[in-house]
């Protein structure tokens, strides 16, 4: 009689439970992973505005709105849209003006135009509202440890910004 060769029906539960095992390791991971990828394009995205709107800042000397002070520094709430923003910016600060924060949300955009003044304005904010999309609605400022948290850059620096292990 021929010995037939082939895996046993023990051999193939054991390859399929440890293939279980890894992906239940992995995926949890994988997720993480790509969240934290999202945060950091939101990251990058943020600086490439700044970066072009402090450019034109520089050209035209104002930034071109009213805020709230978040941790001890005024944050602009409003009076900048992503369409208006895109006209001022691009072609010539930047080619193409990034206008949704790596989760596709809008971009939350202020500046101050100190109303009612000669003084140009001098203070922008750019706010990515994180991966639900919903405005936190009260900031702490400094470092957050949540996926949903608000990403806010502001005058050249992050306001608030994601740091460490971040939590579903």
């Amino acid at each position: 009689m021929k010995a037939q060769k082939g895996f046993t029906l023990i051999e193939l539960l054991i390859v399929v439970a440890i293939i279980g095992i890894l992906a239940a390791i992995a995926i949890p991971n994988l997720l993480t992973a790509v969240q934290r990828s999202k945060q950091k394009r939101t990251m990058a995205d943020m600086r490439t505005i700044a970066t072009a709107w402090e450019a034109r800042n520089t050209d035209v000397n104002r930034y071109n709105a009213a805020g709230v002070t978040v941790a001890g520094i005024y944050v602009p709430t409003s009076g900048v849209s992503s369409d208006n923003l895109s006209t001022y910016l691009a072609p010539t600060y930047v080619k193409l003006l990034p206008l949704y924060d790596g989760w596709g949300n809008p971009w939350g955009l202020g500046a101050d135009q100190s109303w009612g003044t000669t003084a140009p304005g001098q203070v922008y904010a750019i706010i990515s509202y994180g991966r639900d999309g919903v405005p936190q609605g009260t900031w702490s400022g400094g470092a957050t440890t949540r996926f949903e948290c608000d990403i806010i850059y502001s005058n050249g620096a992050f306001v608030q910004y994601p740091e460490g292990v971040q939590q579903q």
